[in-house]
């Protein structure tokens, strides 16, 4: 018994009735339709063991954060079957999974890697010799400095349109993970005035994207980590960078900065506190002038 007709109706309901991003339900299929060829294969149905054993085989054969991954699909999808009457008993029920866990810290980029590769993006839209030179440095310059002022996802920086920019204003509305939106502000004038520049060359009539390739349509992700390989290679950081890095550092900078983690929360669109949290295990430079400042040995003199 194949459970695929099963699998594209929990699809459906997720996409039109829950209203999911199209990425969540790319995932849920995967994740579900992979389930239901290890079932084909081994001659089963969904049920308590099964579950077990699929489980202990994503255990020997994938990374720790993939196997969280696609027990949760397994379970929402389990959960589904049952309330719709599709499945007799939801084999989660009384399920005691421990799964392993291992919390990797964020990677941050130092902030005089990001101060070289903003600085090489300005430089480069000052010295191009040809206007289309000049339109893809000023789209690449606006790109990483919004990317490094608001502590956006690289999704949500592409999908920006252009009515979510208030140039004159300052504010951006940004639209993240369940469709959820926050606004943030632009407060520093230079970052403002490369959006502004880079608007002034890339306005195509009929294209609601804020940012736009060469052939004018929507920025991609992969465009973006190619912008961001191209600068790091060209101030030789040790490091390889991505966008999500810009996310980080911009997090524990401003915990450097003594800013309480329930803005930090709000401004990186955190549903819950416990995800922020995180960043309270990267700041050592933090941790480091607090021991150096407040720890009382430093007020004990024994001579």
């Amino acid at each position: 018994m194949g459970y695929s007709s099963y699998i594209q109706r929990f699809l459906d309901y997720c996409r039109l009735q829950k209203d999911l991003d199209a990425k969540t339900v790319k995932a849920y299929r995967i994740d579900l339709e992979q389930f239901d060829r290890y079932l084909g294969e081994q001659g089963l149905v969904i049920s308590k063991e099964s579950v077990l054993n699929y489980i202990s085989f994503l255990n020997a054969n994938y990374k720790e954060r993939s196997v969280k991954r696609k027990v949760a699909s397994i379970k929402v999808f389990c959960s589904y079957l049952s309330e719709e009457k599709m499945l007799g008993e939801n084999p989660f029920l009384g399920m005691r999974l421990k799964l392993p866990h291992s919390r990797n810290l964020p990677r941050v980029i130092p902030l005089r890697v990001i101060e070289a590769m903003l600085f090489e993006a300005h430089r480069q839209i000052k010295s191009a010799t040809t206007e289309a030179r000049r339109r893809s440095a000023l789209r690449e310059t606006a790109a990483m400095e919004l990317l490094f002022a608001t502590g956006m996802r690289v999704s949500e920086l592409c999908g920006l349109r252009c009515q979510d920019v208030d140039l004159e204003d300052g504010v951006v509305r940004i639209r993240g993970k369940g469709r959820k939106e926050r606004m943030n502000q632009i407060e520093n004038d230079e970052v403002l005035h490369s959006l502004v520049e880079y608007r002034k060359v890339e306005v195509v009539s009929g294209v609601p994207s804020f940012f736009l390739n060469r052939c004018h349509r929507p920025l991609s992700d992969q465009s973006v980590r190619m912008i961001l390989d191209k600068y790091a290679q060209q101030v030789n950081a040790q490091q390889h960078i991505t966008p999500h890095m810009f996310r980080h550092s911009f997090a524990t900078l401003l915990l450097d900065a003594d800013v309480d983690l329930r803005y930090i929360q709000h401004l990186l669109g955190h549903s819950s506190i416990s995800t922020t949290q995180i960043y309270t295990h990267v700041s050592s430079s933090k941790l480091r002038s607090i021991l150096a400042t407040k720890h009382p040995r430093n007020n004990l003199f024994l001579e």
